[in-house]
């Protein structure tokens, strides 16, 4: 007997509190007032579920699912509600279950109780028509292939108890847990599947045969084969698609059965596999494709792949064109856990999320919004910052994007020329090995919103204030050792160990200045990818970059709120002098004193290397911005137990050293032991040294891995960021791992800079992995691993319009001390922008740099 392949669905709905955007327990209430044999209730009070009658196309489906939606919204607006159809509601919390008082439901919420309470979810399930229940059976061993693509175009639900899980859909995560759920493996007949289902009963672990919560499985209660894998979809386009590829999956199916080919049936492992994928990633990560012993594709690739495999059941149909044209606008405008994410971003509030997800959910099939202009030819992937799928610029971004794709050819050859012509201008540029380079500075600015650099400033002050105590610790009473957090060799062993450290005052702050480069996850967060504490370099570009942008592109449009980076001037003139020494008269008192009828003040200096140095335009810049000094080792020297500008006889309170080498190395042909002088005055106390020797301890790559327990020792606060997964090779159980993977992870040298010996393991050959092995075996604890971080992209202006490069984030944080309110991070960042097909942003590498536009509070 053949399949009918007629088409049904069942949509649970999310009922929401208008008011406040958390669930409401009033089905029980509403369901009275509809018609039973269209409207059902569900475990939880706070679900209503629609039963659409048998429909034979996909045309009737949208229209029954939407007349049932619509003739719910009439009764819930009355009450203040709204319906949501989400896997999870994005302001659900567990408080918000109670449980529908019918004795079947309290008999399973007297057995399984947590896994009932956790049942705050809600699923689309697709019932195509198939009678016979042998060959029903026989094609839901035959499509488990088929239903990660199902899973990830459905997933709607990245948020549960009220923060964002890492998955897109965690619904299917939570419904796993019942002890029926999944697949049910290959099965013969009816006759087996129905052994399968009493020897279920039997063992008292389920109840009865509705508790049956297979991935597909006979339903229940009507002739059908029923898909339960996916979440509710709150656009009805995407549950149309999602049925469309469902019934010709098992049509396809049907065949293969009829025909008598052999099935080829997936491990049950790598079918669990293939499903967790999906839920994990949704559209914006990678799926298994179709094979028996599959391989990995872009997600999107692998719906494109599924819709191709299933084009003759389509077409057999008449849904070729409705499939092809809904799944492309599905990738296009992804699915709802990524415009559920990117409402988030905006503005950092689950309120919009809720908006959102009632919005959809009430509207159209195909979704309220325009469409943005689309960026023909630019080559989107994902984790994009500021194009999304369907090349559409994301909210942020519309009107930058679109200036920038309306300059045209011509216009933007000669605002690149203009760049080149103020960037040479302005001796823009930095050293290696010697040679002075130019710094290569992208036109199209990254924008950071306000919400996004709230968080920022808790997890990299929280960070900068830890490393901060750390560094006095480690070079004082070292507890940090002696209560077991860090070994006495991590310490005292480490690479940045300095042992003339160890003189300055006990209460010196030792990094007053550090910066912390972040790169984005996937889902948009933020992780910190490594710290800088000896002399973290950038601010002076970051300005530059702005100054750049005011002279060549003061037409495009900027956002309300854009911080001023120029206020780091202020604040690290603050920072220097907020512990400066004291100034003192010639008779040695210490407090200020008259001088010629004036009162001399504390002054600040940057110390560097001079023109030689690879930063010196920062140098440059710094000095005249915050109204420093600029002193070279042959303008100084120590008279008097102080520190004195030899060309003014200017003592000098506080000393920020910005020196390639140590400081105690420092010579000058008037005193060849000028580093042991300074450092012997700043023992006294008699001139702070800002960013003191010895920071390279809290610099070294390996002691990055032990920051998150740093934060937990001295600040008894959990890591509001997190770290890049890292390995120690040191450690010779890590050791080991590492050598195994060195062609898949990130290996670096613990005291390298500017990213020089960093090694991609996916992007080397064989014999370039081979020789970084040898070299970690040769010297274990000179290098550490990471997992590879696939950095964000950002469009870059090239002479082929918008292109997307690998970009990283470069902040500074300011201290005076350790404690709360001693912190400030700079309203600027450096946007690091690697060259194309690279991931290393260094621009000793070739990497370049962007304004970044960073949106505060609008007064």
């Amino acid at each position: 007997m053949s399949a009918e392949l007629t088409l049904g669905a069942e949509e649970e709905l999310h009922l929401i509190d208008l008011e406040t955007g958390r669930l409401s327990a009033r089905a029980p209430h509403l369901l009275a007032r509809l018609p039973a044999d269209r409207y059902g209730a569900e475990l939880q009070r706070t679900t209503v579920e629609t039963n659409v009658p048998v429909v034979t196309t996909l045309d009737d489906l949208r229209r029954e699912i939407l007349t049932l939606r619509r003739d719910l919204v009439e009764v819930t607006s009355a009450e203040g509600l709204a319906i949501g159809a989400v896997g999870t509601a994005p302001r659900s919390e567990f408080a918000d279950f109670e449980l529908t008082t019918t004795g079947r439901y309290g008999r399973m919420h007297e057995q399984y109780r947590l896994l009932v309470d956790e049942q705050l979810i809600c699923g689309l399930q697709i019932h195509v028509g198939v009678a016979d229940r042998d060959l029903a059976v026989q094609i839901a061993g035959r499509i488990a292939p088929v239903l990660p693509a199902l899973l990830a175009l459905s997933a709607s639900s990245p948020y549960w108890n009220g923060q964002d899980t890492g998955y897109a859909s965690i619904r299917s995560i939570i419904w796993q847990r019942w002890p029926s759920a999944g697949a049910t493996g290959p099965m013969a007949d009816a006759a087996e599947y129905d052994r399968l289902l009493a020897d279920l009963i039997g063992t008292g672990v389920i109840a009865d045969s509705k508790m049956a919560y297979f991935d597909v499985r006979p339903s229940s209660h009507a002739p059908t084969l029923e898909l339960r894998t996916c979440d509710a979809c709150p656009l009805v386009d995407d549950a149309v698609l999602i049925a469309g590829l469902y019934r010709a999956a098992v049509r396809r199916a049907e065949t293969d059965v009829e025909a008598g080919r052999p099935a080829e049936h997936r491990a049950a492992p790598l079918h669990r596999a293939a499903m967790w994928q999906a839920a994990r990633s949704g559209l914006g990560g990678e799926l298994l494709d179709l094979e028996q012993h599959p391989s990995r594709l872009p997600a999107a690739e692998a719906v494109r792949q599924l819709v191709t495999r299933l084009r003759p059941q389509l077409e057999e149909f008449g849904d070729w064109q409705t499939v092809t044209d809904l799944a492309e606008a599905t990738l296009a405008r992804g699915n709802s856990a990524d415009r559920q994410r990117a409402a988030f971003a905006e503005r950092g509030r689950l309120d919009d999320v809720v908006d959102l997800v009632v919005r959809e959910t009430h509207g159209p099939a195909a979704g309220l919004d325009a469409p943005a202009p689309t960026l023909v030819g630019y080559r989107f992937r994902a984790g994009d910052e500021a194009i999304g799928p369907g090349l559409h610029p994301r909210p942020a971004y519309r009107d930058v994007a679109g200036f920038f794709q309306e300059l045209g050819p011509t216009e933007a050859h000669a605002r690149a020329v203009a760049r080149d012509a103020w960037c040479e201008q302005a001796g823009l540029g930095f050293g290696v090995g010697g040679d002075h380079r130019a710094f290569h500075c992208d036109l199209v600015p990254r924008i950071v919103t306000r919400h996004e650099w709230s968080q920022l400033e808790a997890g990299l002050t929280q960070r900068a204030r830890a490393i901060e105590a750390f560094l006095r610790d480690a070079y004082g009473e070292r507890r940090v050792v002696a209560d077991g957090v860090l070994s006495a060799e991590q310490v005292l062993g480490a690479a940045g160990w300095r042992d003339e450290a160890t003189r300055l005052p006990a209460d010196a702050v030792r990094a007053p200045v550090q910066g912390f480069d972040l790169v984005r996850n996937e889902l948009g967060g933020w992780r910190v990818l490594e710290d800088n504490v000896r002399s973290p370099s950038g601010a002076a570009f970051s300005i530059a970059v702005r100054r750049l942008l005011d002279e060549v592109v003061p037409d495009a449009p900027r956002p309300a709120g854009l911080l001023d980076p120029t206020s780091v001037f202020a604040v690290l003139r603050a920072t220097l002098l907020a512990h400066a020494a004291p100034p003192r008269g010639d008779d040695g008192d210490e407090g200020d004193v008259a001088v010629d009828g004036a009162t001399r003040v504390p002054v600040a200096a940057i110390l560097s290397e001079g023109p030689t140095s690879s930063a010196w335009y920062e140098h440059r810049t710094l000095a005249e911005g915050a109204g420093l000094l600029l002193l070279q080792a042959d303008d100084v020297e120590v008279r008097e137990a102080r520190v004195v500008d030899r060309r003014t006889g200017t003592v000098v309170d506080a000393l920020y050293l910005r020196l390639d080498g140590e400081l105690v190395d420092l010579h000058a042909p008037h005193d060849p032991l000028l580093g042991e002088h300074l450092m012997d005055v700043a023992a006294a106390g008699d001139v702070v040294l800002a960013n003191a020797p010895g920071n390279g301890l809290a610099d070294d790559k390996a002691m990055y891995c032990a920051v998150p327990d740093l934060i937990w020792y001295y600040l008894g606060e959990r890591p509001l960021l997190e770290s890049v997964p890292t390995y120690r090779t040191g450690d010779p159980a890590e050791r080991m791992a590492v050598l195994e993977r060195v062609g898949e992870l990130v290996t670096k040298p613990v005291d390298g800079e500017g990213g020089r010996g960093v090694l991609i393991g996916p992007s080397a050959s064989a014999a370039v992995v081979a020789e970084r092995r040898a070299e970690i075996a040769r010297d274990p604890a000179g290098w550490v691993a990471q997992e590879v971080v696939t950095l964000s992209s950002h469009p870059t202006l090239t002479s082929t319009g918008l292109q997307p490069r690998h970009v990283d984030l470069r902040c500074f944080v300011y201290l005076t001390g350790t404690g709360a309110g001693e912190s400030v991070l700079a309203d600027l960042g450096l946007t690091r922008v690697a060259p194309e097909g690279s991931m290393i942003v260094n621009s000793s590498q070739g990497g370049g740099a962007k304004d970044t536009w960073i949106v505060g509070d609008v007064s």
